[in-house]
């Protein structure tokens, strides 16, 4: 994991786009990654370290890691975007552990559940199985999707058309031998 924690964003989202070139998985992730990420915003606001919570602490570290991995608009990007998903699970913190638990785990739970129907549809599994940087490379991708979708950076993704291929609809039924 380690050689790739490091690698470009060029080289990440091309990596991370192998496992998501169906439309559909693509359309699942812009609900479950943002899910997923605001469950954890709201699962560490509630602990806290020299009163910072601890989910302020983690979206540094994960700033940090996306602005360095070459491509600053897209670093500042995903940690904008990341950092209000953080920031609308703060107000979590005062509730009752009770509440506070069961939205965190709620929407992680709906947030995973976007993504496996996502990879149904894909026929493959989560990019984080075969390593766990995906983990990471999953806000990035959908943020840059995004970008995509305004006209922002062409050029990455053309390269990454070119090393993973255009997207598609996967036809289900031709896979499921009907």
């Amino acid at each position: 994991m380690s050689a790739s924690l490091f690698r470009p964003a060029t080289d990440l989202m091309c990596q991370y786009a192998e496992y998501h070139r169906d439309r559909r998985n693509i359309v699942t992730h812009f609900v479950g990654i943002p899910m997923i990420v605001w469950s954890i915003g709201i699962f560490l606001s509630k602990p806290a370290i020299a009163g910072v919570s601890l989910a302020w602490v983690l979206w540094t570290a994960a700033a940090i890691w996306y602005l360095s991995r070459g491509n600053l608009v897209l670093g500042v990007a995903t940690s904008l975007v990341t950092a209000l998903l953080v920031a609308l699970g703060q107000p979590f913190a005062p509730l009752a552990i009770g509440h506070w638990l069961g939205w965190s785990v709620g929407v992680f739970g709906l947030g995973w559940a976007f993504q496996f129907l996502g990879h149904y549809y894909e026929g493959r599994k989560p990019a984080f199985v075969d390593d766990l940087v995906g983990l990471l490379v999953g806000p990035m991708f959908v943020v840059g999707e995004w970008l995509f979708s305004i006209g922002w950076g062409r050029d990455l993704q053309d390269e990454i058309e070119r090393r993973a291929g255009p997207t598609y609809l996967r036809d289900l039924a031709a896979s499921h031998g009907r």
